[in-house]
């Protein structure tokens, strides 16, 4: 809810709208993940929507989010109304380094040392353009479920063993992602760079793809109230 938290509201005002715990974070249920991750999403997606019996639904996605809206389209297409995603995961950059920076970061957040907040703020300042932008109350927010025991046990993006096997989904056949797309991207993406959204672009006949300046990763928080206004005016027309 903390990413999404300047979005619902007005995403709810004429749609329903849900805000997943994917399992492994927040109060969903912690699992070690085995098989490849956007694979292990997509099926839990499709099983949410299943449940709740809504035929298809917009989703919108940023980051892992992304990564498993799209894996859901590519394997549940009738789940799938139409696609936002930000700076989604599964994507290869042609000009920067990968892991970038801001992976790296998440990637080791869990350390060692133990994680406190002076790792969670280098760690979130990977995430926005802006830092002074970021309150402590939110920062405290995310750290204390970040320390949660199971939340770092389970914790399926962290270096070794157990993590699960992560996919490229840029080499998936996404031409025959037929679904209306919007890909968001900000412009100073340190965490999947926005390169990688020309690539999505490219092969995905009916995606547009948007750049949003002076903005990093959280796209829907940085820059809301644009983001809202696209969002629900691509999700209504």
């Amino acid at each position: 809810m903390s990413n999404f938290s300047k979005n619902m509201d007005v995403f709810g005002k004429n749609h329903r709208a849900i805000a997943i715990d994917l399992p492994c974070y927040g109060q969903s249920t912690k699992l070690k993940i085995t098989e490849p991750l956007w694979s292990f999403y997509a099926k839990a997606l499709s099983g949410f929507i299943d449940a709740l019996g809504l035929g298809k639904a917009h989703l919108v996605g940023n980051s892992l989010g992304g990564a498993a809206s799209l894996k859901t389209a590519i394997d549940f297409p009738g789940h799938v109304a139409k696609l936002v995603l930000m700076g989604p995961g599964g994507g290869y950059s042609l000009f920067e380094k990968s892991p970038s920076d801001g992976i790296l970061s998440l990637l080791t957040f869990y350390g060692p040392p133990t994680p406190d907040m002076a790792r969670m703020k280098q760690f979130i300042r990977y995430l926005v353009y802006d830092p002074s932008t970021l309150t402590d109350d939110l920062l405290q927010e995310r750290l204390d479920r970040a320390l949660d025991p199971e939340t770092a046990e389970f914790m399926p993006l962290r270096l070794g063993p157990n993590m699960p096997p992560i996919t490229e989904l840029w080499r998936e056949r996404l031409d025959q992602v037929q679904h209306e797309t919007l890909i968001i991207w900000g412009r100073e993406d340190r965490v999947n760079p926005m390169d990688q959204g020309f690539i999505l672009a490219r092969q995905m006949p009916n995606a547009r793809f948007l750049i949003m300046p002076k903005c990093g990763h959280w796209a829907q928080w940085e820059k809301a109230e644009e983001f809202n206004q696209l969002v629900t005016g691509f999700i209504d027309q």
